[in-house]
């Protein structure tokens, strides 16, 4: 799928999609991690056999400067202790491109090295921002990783009510890492993974 045949209507589907898991409601999720300022839920993925996550949690920030750390370009790699390589393949416009990025290995390499190619846009939604992205079935491969596949994937952010100074984000991530690795192994994985990010994020943006 090197070629998307329709940008546009491409782009307005993985927003969509995303929107659609935002209203999910409440008793829908399950909590599967906790901390102070974070919480991970999860529940049973209608994608593929495991689960859509959504995290959720206050950062210190005004909304573009979040995004910009989020999405594909320069702030990302130096911050997201997970991705080891990132490179745009094609842009389609500023905020709409196709990107493969590379994970580490986790769980003491339980879980190899991963490749992802993933179609990323950002867009705007209510007061704040959209930054979401799905993979792509790419045909050139490089047989040291595994190549992984994100379901339709993404952050909200948006500011606080009665601080616009902070913002509240929202990310909903549901990821076949593919290979022999046991489901326990992932669940345990990703929920740790995304309460990490969160406190990766807020280092970076700290020291800025």
């Amino acid at each position: 799928m090197e070629d998307l045949p329709d940008v546009a209507s491409f782009s307005t589907k993985l927003k969509n999609t995303l929107i659609l898991y935002h209203n999910i409601e409440d008793d829908n999720w399950r909590v599967a991690k906790k901390t102070k300022d974070v919480t991970v839920w999860r529940k049973p993925s209608e994608e593929f056999n495991g689960y859509l996550y959504k995290a959720q949690g206050v950062v210190d920030d005004i909304v573009n400067t979040v995004i910009d750390h989020i999405r594909p370009g320069p702030f990302r790699l130096d911050w997201d202790r997970l991705m080891t390589s990132l490179d745009i393949l094609k842009y389609f416009e500023e905020n709409c491109c196709v990107m493969r990025y590379t994970t580490a290995g986790q769980l003491w390499d339980i879980i190899s090295p991963r490749e992802f190619v993933d179609f990323s846009y950002t867009v705007g939604y209510k007061e704040g921002l959209l930054s979401c992205g799905v993979s792509l079935d790419w045909s050139e491969k490089r047989p040291q990783f595994v190549r992984g596949f994100n379901h339709p994937c993404g952050w909200f952010c948006v500011p606080l009510n009665d601080n616009p100074d902070q913002s509240l984000l929202t990310g909903y991530i549901q990821t076949d890492l593919r290979g022999m690795i046991p489901q326990s192994a992932v669940d345990t994985a990703m929920a740790s993974t995304l309460i990490n990010f969160y406190g990766d994020l807020r280092k970076a943006l700290k020291n800025e």
